[in-house]
């Protein structure tokens, strides 16, 4: 009897040594990417719990095991990318010097703060509606720049950022707005930033050429001094927005909406810029070409056609639909 008991114990041991071998030093996990959400307070066993409900170890007790074994080490909260089975302990170091995922966020120029929104929920980063109240309320972060401004609407600068899920929606506004600066001292804008950005926001929005916006602030410019409205159509499809009412294409009752966005019906700049420009359209807006220019009208090459006088202009609206009616398959 004594012999039997001890052949079980032996059995017993050897069979919790080969199962506590196999869970603490046989790979587990996915192998298509699976994205862990540790949340900040977890204790060591919850997030022990959480890794073995998403299949990313065997065992919660044997990464409690893990963890007691090897000093207890702060672990990091965030969200993390399992893409391939991975020992326990391999794991377990990428928890505890928090090799957190992060997500790449791209904000092309010319994007509004709209846009934004979306492509941080489209990034899996948050909700649009969420961004879109810091951006319309955290003006702070640019009053020392731009005290009108309504908005942080043409400060959240262009480029590729790198965010993870741990990051509010407030550090994500104020890492594009430490961009806007950065970009603007390249620039050489040192004042009056908010009629300098407006203007920018504009030309941005006018052409995608660089060499052109110049010669497309300069219109705007002149127009200005004349006392001639903008009348740009982006600013229309800006106070659509705003308003919650645009359709995806500009309609009359947009052209006719009273707005103070509206550049058909309000003579002046807009109360602030309509998207997020660019470094070149900055600088075109700090340095305009010197022109006459007052018109100006798409060649449907990817560039303009610019004018001094309405009986030109006129012209370059008719060679434009010629274009366009040639470039029509038949």
């Amino acid at each position: 009897m004594l012999k039997l008991l001890s052949r079980l114990i032996v059995i017993a041991a050897v069979a919790a040594a080969v199962f506590l071998a196999c869970t603490l030093y046989l790979p587990a996990g996915p192998s298509e990417v699976k994205l862990v959400q540790l949340k900040s307070g977890s204790s060591a066993r919850h997030i022990a719990a959480t890794l073995h409900h998403a299949g990313i170890v065997r065992s919660e007790y044997a990464f409690l095991l893990w963890h007691y074994m090897h000093g207890r080490k702060a672990l990091k909260a965030g969200e993390y990318a399992f893409d391939h089975p991975a020992k326990l302990g391999e794991v377990y170091d990428r928890i505890a010097r928090g090799d957190i995922y992060v997500h790449a966020l791209v904000v092309p120029e010319g994007y509004n703060m709209f846009d934004i929104a979306q492509a941080i929920e489209d990034s899996g980063l948050g909700r649009a509606e969420e961004f879109l109240q810091v951006a319309r309320t955290d003006v702070s972060l640019v009053r020392d720049l731009d005290p009108q401004a309504p908005s942080l609407e043409g400060y959240l600068f262009p480029d590729t950022y790198h965010f993870t899920r741990t990051q509010s929606m407030h550090d994500m506004a104020a890492a594009m707005v430490h961009r806007f600066r950065q970009s603007a001292r390249e620039a050489g804008l040192t004042r009056d930033f908010h009629n300098m950005v407006t203007m920018a926001s504009i030309v941005e929005k006018e052409t995608a050429a660089d060499n052109e916006r110049p010669e497309v602030a300069s219109v705007f410019y002149n127009r200005l001094e004349r006392r001639m409205a903008l009348a740009t159509d982006p600013t229309v499809i800006y106070a659509a927005l705003l308003n919650n009412r645009y359709r995806g294409t500009i309609y009359r009752s947009d052209l006719q909406f009273e707005s103070p966005y509206n550049t058909y019906r309000n003579a002046g700049l807009p109360p602030g810029p309509i998207c997020n420009p660019g470094k070149a359209s900055l600088q075109a807006a700090m340095h305009p070409a010197n022109t006459q220019y007052l018109y100006f009208v798409s060649d449907n090459q990817g560039h303009h056609n610019f004018s001094r006088t309405p009986e030109e202009h006129a012209r370059n609206v008719a060679a434009y639909r010629r274009a366009v009616a040639a470039s029509v398959p038949r």
